[in-house]
């Protein structure tokens, strides 16, 4: 009999993201065999005898995979709540198994979205590296031009990019596709951008930074679910993950549904935003 190990998890996982058409619940098989039930709720039950690997991605990753539309965002803090230091140093503030399943995020979303400052401060390539996994579009928000050429998603040809303007601006970086949206106090509406990712078949979206675009989403409730794993270490003063405006109450604050994973040394809240906004995955 076959068994389920983390390897076939994430073998299934990735079938589900690429039926499009097949997220009702079902059966999974693996290698011709039923492996898997899943239920209307997005939750499972396995038909094949399956380890401890596979059963965590397969509870944190199906409820994603089997929604054709969500926007999820990713923040990795330490305990004190900062995503790096004042310098913009944040290489790495969470571990290696947060890294990966950043990259399954990744691998799993059809684009992913940063803003201007973490291009300018990481450099980052925003590519599926440490699993196996299709690479997704990367979305570069900058709305007032900031950026100029010769930062690494520009330029690699390892994945496509699109660059998101501002209206009015000069041409901008070369060797990637540039849009325009209205940019109104200097910032794009987050329904534009992700109404715009959709017209391109862009619908499975990862909000992977800064802390500033991931707040701008937040406070505009345009994420269905949010992702902040925690380290266990104090930076003391730094950038901070979440910035949103002031509440005057506790009776103010969010209290999304939570469920958490343990990631190494690390831990995994992941939040489910319809029990604050509404209908979501």
């Amino acid at each position: 009999m076959e068994r389920i190990d983390g390897t076939a998890a994430w073998a299934l996982l990735r079938r589900c993201k690429l039926q499009r058409d097949s997220v009702a619940p079902g059966i999974l098989r693996l290698d011709g065999q039923e492996a898997v039930r899943v239920f209307p709720d997005g939750t499972w039950e396995a038909l094949l005898p399956v380890n401890e690997a596979a059963r965590a991605q397969l509870d944190l990753y199906l409820p994603l995979v089997l929604q054709p539309r969500y926007t999820i965002a990713q923040l990795g803090q330490s305990l004190d709540g900062h995503i790096a230091t004042n310098s913009g140093h944040s290489r790495y503030v969470t571990g290696a198994e947060d890294i990966r399943h950043l990259h399954r995020l990744r691998a799993l979303v059809d684009a992913v979205i940063v803003g201007p400052g973490t291009v300018a401060a990481d450099d980052p390539r925003l590519t599926v590296r440490n699993v196996p996994g299709e690479q997704p579009v990367r979305v570069v928000l900058d709305p007032s031009g900031r950026l100029r050429d010769g930062y690494q998603l520009f330029c690699d040809g390892a994945a496509p990019t699109l660059l998101l303007r501002g209206e009015g601006l000069d041409p901008g970086p070369t060797g990637v596709e540039v849009l325009t949206l209205p940019a109104p106090e200097g910032a794009f509406a987050p329904a534009d951008v992700t109404a715009l990712l959709a017209e391109r078949g862009l619908q499975r979206l990862l909000v992977e930074g800064g802390g500033v675009t991931v707040s701008r989403f937040l406070a505009e409730g345009a994420l269905d679910r949010l992702h902040v794993t925690v380290a266990p270490l104090v930076i003391g003063s730094g950038r901070p993950g979440l910035s949103l405006p002031p509440i005057r109450t506790m009776d103010e604050a969010m209290r999304p549904t939570c469920r958490n994973f343990r990631l190494g040394d690390d831990v995994l809240f992941d939040f489910t935003l319809s029990s604050v906004f509404g209908a979501g995955p």
